[in-house]
């Protein structure tokens, strides 16, 4: 199966791999078909184990590759990586403004961006399909680096943080399939909302792939890029919405818990 994987073109791995990620969310959101609600402490735990694997897969996936090529190019080291982390996070604060959503746990009177008569059900969506497309290009971006020869990319590597992506999906359809569940929506509609809301994955990750396979001096750049989004994910979102309810020490060690198992799947796997 593995070498089967390894023979296909890397924009197709990127798919693939999007697929298996949004895969992931799905299963999580099925949650629903088994219960109606889940308990806060078990959702701000897996919320903070979703930001350690986030911020994890930031450094080693990412951005340490990403200053690994640019030593071997002709600007200073720190250059493209600086540039390509803060244009990632610069948009991300920009999507934020620009498009109407709502946090996890907070009421539809605290939405974000401009004022809007979508649902509450839409707002949610919306707010985790930002941070899902980050997730999508950092995997595509990953694999596209392989076809670019970068001895600093591998396959392996790049099956790591698919991995890595995939296991912190799971609470994510979990933490916006259950509340909509709870609030009395039917269990195939929550499940819906819940997986749409990585739908987004494998298109960004095809998208991220083709774009280092056309042109491979961006991928320091791109990878630092994806970097700097799932970073202002992180502190913007999820650290956030774990700490809400009051559970902080709980989130806190979850995040620790969530960055070494992807600092692990890293080192081992890449």
């Amino acid at each position: 199966m593995y070498q089967w994987f390894l023979s296909l073109h890397p924009v197709v791995q990127a798919f693939l791999a999007g697929i298996f990620t949004w895969g992931v969310t799905a299963a999580g959101a099925g949650g629903v078909f088994l219960a109606r609600r889940i308990d806060q402490r078990l959702l701000d735990s897996m919320l903070g184990f979703s930001g350690g694997v986030m911020l994890a897969a930031s450094y080693w996936s990412l951005l340490a590759p990403a200053i690994e090529i640019s030593r071997h190019g002709s600007l200073p080291p720190w250059l493209p990586p600086a540039f390509g982390f803060l244009a990632g996070g610069g948009v991300l604060w920009l999507l934020d403004k620009s498009l109407p959503h709502l946090h996890l746990g907070f009421p539809q009177s605290e939405a974000e961006g401009p004022t809007t008569a979508w649902q509450r059900a839409v707002l949610l969506v919306t707010a985790i399909t930002l941070h899902n497309i980050p997730e999508g290009l950092a995997v595509g971006v990953a694999f596209g680096g392989v076809i670019a020869g970068v001895p600093a990319t591998s396959v392996a590597a790049a099956l790591a943080l698919a991995v890595g992506i995939g296991i912190q999906n799971f609470p994510e359809g979990v933490a916006v399939a259950m509340p909509l569940r709870s609030e009395g929506m039917s269990r195939l509609k929550s499940f819906w909302y819940g997986q749409l809301s990585a739908a987004v994955e494998p298109l960004a990750a095809v998208l991220g792939a083709a774009a280092v396979v056309l042109a491979a001096p961006i991928l320091p750049y791109a990878l630092s890029f994806a970097a700097g989004a799932m970073v202002y994910v992180v502190v913007e979102e999820l650290i956030p919405e774990s700490h809400r309810a009051g559970n902080v020490d709980l989130a806190t060690l979850s995040l620790l818990a969530g960055f070494v198992v992807m600092m692990v799947l890293d080192v081992a796997l890449g």
